[in-house]
């Protein structure tokens, strides 16, 4: 598979930045976690001014809260935020797979049908971390095929709590096979170059992220804004 279609990591800079935004995201750090800048700093082996800058980026994501004499923690899930992320998404990724059907290049083809697979190995073996980034690798090639990374990254901006409640959903959901075969439905509308069908599935897709909210704030409460 062309590297191109994957996603690139960041600088050095903004590895402090990308690694926790990822364990908050995949909530190997919780919403509600006490945040230190001390032990993250040993933890990533340097100084607190890379730790103390990140805490500011994420603050701004608001994944992160910063209380005056009262320390840093992991934001907790904003329900707002999720339906306001899932809103986006619909409107622009529906967009995306219509334009994908009109055209779209090889490469990004090969690449989704090594997705595809991927996902159906990370069924078997209920890996539920690969599986999400899966997921999001699955949409990126979308973006990345129709020429719209500036899209997705704007996406990226807003996405961190709905991605938050699709990682709790995987966790607590054993039964990923809809998943798989939305994707597969998908690429394969695409490759009929089939708009109408693409666009329906997208929105049930995307609508999944949402349907089990519910769900989600009864089962942990004290991950969710009230």
């Amino acid at each position: 598979m062309n590297d191109m279609w994957l996603p690139q990591p960041g600088s050095a800079g903004n590895a402090v930045y990308g690694q926790l935004k990822e364990r908050i995201v995949t909530l190997e750090l919780p919403p509600g976690t006490a945040l230190s800048e001390k032990e993250m700093a040993a933890a990533f082996n340097v100084s607190r001014t890379p730790v103390r800058e990140s805490f500011v980026r994420l603050a701004q994501e608001e994944l992160v809260v910063v209380l005056p004499q009262r320390g840093t923690r992991v934001s907790l899930i904003d329900p707002e935020l999720v339906l306001e992320a899932r809103f986006m998404r619909e409107q622009l990724e529906r967009a995306v797979i219509r334009l994908a059907c009109e055209q779209f290049p090889e490469e990004g083809l090969t690449a989704l049908a090594d997705n595809l697979a991927r996902q159906q190995d990370s069924i078997r073996r209920h890996d539920n971390h690969a599986m999400f980034a899966l997921d999001e690798e699955f949409h990126r090639i979308l973006f990345r095929g129709c020429r719209k990374l500036g899209t997705w990254n704007v996406i990226q901006q807003m996405n961190a709590h709905l991605n938050r409640t699709r990682v709790l959903w995987l966790t607590t959901d054993p039964h990923w096979e809809h998943l798989y075969d939305q994707h597969k439905a998908m690429y394969e509308a695409i490759l009929a170059q089939n708009a109408g069908s693409a666009d329906q599935l997208m929105k049930e897709h995307l609508n999944l992220s949402i349907a089990n909210l519910p769900v989600l704030q009864e089962r942990y409460p004290d991950y969710f804004k009230k």
